[in-house]
């Protein structure tokens, strides 16, 4: 799945932030610099780099408009579903290709222990 990304398209801060508003939604800078152990000004920085590719966008926070909400655009959203389909398609093809209808199967069975163990 490594050969399918591009090693320099984002830094691994970038990466993780993006991975934290895909799976839990739209946060403050400050949110975001505590979830990731980072200084607010560092988070800054990261958020600046993601705003200038036009990966994430900022606007006032109903709930305080004193505080501004990061999220990904919409664009983005539609960038990392075609690139998910892209690497869970390769996946597919090269399981297929490369492990028996039974390795596949033993496969299987592990990756449901795996996440038995994740959920404890």
């Amino acid at each position: 799945m490594r050969e399918q990304a591009h090693p320099g398209d984002f830094t691994s801060a970038q990466k993780s932030v993006l991975h934290r508003l895909d799976r839990d939604g739209p946060a403050t800078v400050s949110a975001l610099a505590r979830a990731e152990s980072v200084r607010p000004q560092s988070m800054r920085v990261t958020v600046a780099g993601l705003e200038a590719i036009g990966a994430i966008s900022g606007k006032a926070d109903p709930a305080d408009g004193r505080k501004t909400l990061i999220d990904l655009t919409p664009a983005f959203r539609k960038t990392i579903k075609a690139s998910r389909a892209a690497r869970e398609d390769w996946l597919l093809r090269a399981l297929q290709a490369q492990l028996s209808p039974q390795e596949q199967d033993a496969l299987a069975a592990a990756v449901k222990l795996l996440q038995r163990l994740a959920d404890f």
